[in-house]
């Protein structure tokens, strides 16, 4: 499907974004995707589990690491890449800590190796909230699409 493409990237290079998680977003969410999970819509129910209130769906955290992708994808097009870049998946993905309503989460996003041979880059994730306690972590593959 692709073929060698030069990404314009760089091992090292860097993304971070910054958002705040409220209970709107997570009521959004559950009426896209359909998880009602009382863990993440019921305050009474999320008060009696181990969590102690509402926890934002693992789903939901994990989307907001697409922004990062995002900026890095726009990067390699204003170098002057001829492909299009576009995810080819995560990989090891894991939510280490829950995000509470109100947690404050960056989104760390690193070039971690460059192959234009194969018109891939791997990059490393993590999303720390306001303490700087990490909260996700895993890999991103994009892929650079040549017609």
């Amino acid at each position: 499907m692709s073929t060698p493409c030069r990404t314009f990237l760089s091992p090292g290079e860097q993304v971070e974004f910054t958002r705040t998680i409220t209970a709107d977003d997570i009521d959004m969410f559950a009426k896209v995707t359909g998880d009602f999970y009382p863990v993440h819509m019921d305050a009474a129910y999320a008060a009696k589990t181990a969590f102690g209130r509402r926890i934002a769906h693992g789903a939901l955290v994990m989307g907001l690491l697409s922004t990062a992708s995002a900026v890095i994808s726009r990067r390699s097009v204003e170098r002057g890449t001829t492909g299009t870049p576009v995810s080819a998946g995560y990989d090891r993905i894991r939510f280490v800590r829950p995000v509470f309503i109100d947690d404050t989460l960056t989104v760390r996003y690193v070039v971690a190796e460059v192959d234009d041979a194969a018109g891939r880059t791997r990059s490393r994730l993590e999303i720390a909230n306001q303490d700087g306690a990490v909260c996700l972590v895993g890999t991103h593959i994009l892929a650079w699409v040549v017609a």
